[in-house]
């Protein structure tokens, strides 16, 4: 390593782009983010980003792992191979297509997500190889439902100890209920007439009196 580049921490690598092109001469950080790496890269080779593949040493760089990002420690001389994968045409399909499309259908964690949150969602995906439909439940449900779901569980073997079961499934069952109905913005009609002000139907609620008036205006 030159004197220079160790008094500033930096390295000068060549990368090589796969195709009729010389390869190019970059300085960089010796410890740096793949990520800042490849937007680097891409920076000075005008290449697009989202389309650069690179190789270190033989193996695939990526930018992350579990939610965390990677770094690489380079040194003088190091060559690195830079792919970049052209865009498919417009309305050409590929066999890609429906990986693509399994993709999109997978569960994601927003980008707000919570460190610890990720990391647990990436432990359950890639060591305990849960179904995308299990882990979009699991994290789905928010912190104060966890909560009640977890005090259900405490509480029901309590209430079968004490031959409350039955009670403790209906009380159940209509706090679901009851936290379900949410509320009703100002000018808003019900469907259920009893709950409205002076007993107000809804248009074209078919009921006795509807049947009535059909019946005297020669309807039936």
């Amino acid at each position: 390593m030159s004197s220079d580049s160790t008094k500033d921490g930096t390295v000068e690598i060549t990368h090589k782009t796969i195709g009729p092109s010389r390869p190019s001469r970059i300085r960089v950080a010796s410890h740096i983010k793949v990520r800042d790496l490849r937007n680097a890269i891409a920076e000075k080779g005008r290449f697009p980003v989202a389309n650069l593949r690179m190789i270190l040493r033989g193996k695939a760089l990526q930018d992350e792992e579990d939610g965390d990002d990677l770094y690489v420690t380079l040194k003088d001389e190091d060559s690195l191979i830079v792919a970049v994968i052209p865009k498919r045409p417009v309305g050409v399909e590929t066999y890609d297509d429906d990986d693509d499309d399994d993709d999109e259908l997978k569960f994601q964690l927003p980008p707000s997500t919570s460190r610890w949150k990720r990391k647990l969602y990436y432990f359950l995906r890639n060591k305990l190889k849960l179904p995308d439909i299990i882990l979009m439940g699991l994290f789905s449900l928010s912190l104060k439902m966890w909560v009640i779901i977890i005090l259900w569980f405490i509480l029901a073997p309590i209430a079968h100890r004490w031959d409350l079961g039955p009670i403790f499934i209906l009380g159940t069952g209509f706090s679901i209920i009851l936290l379900n109905l949410g509320k009703r913005q100002p000018g808003d009609v019900s469907a259920y007439s009893i709950f409205n002000e002076d007993f107000r139907e809804l248009p074209g609620t078919y009921n006795a009196d509807r049947i009535d008036r059909d019946i005297r205006a020669g309807h039936i």
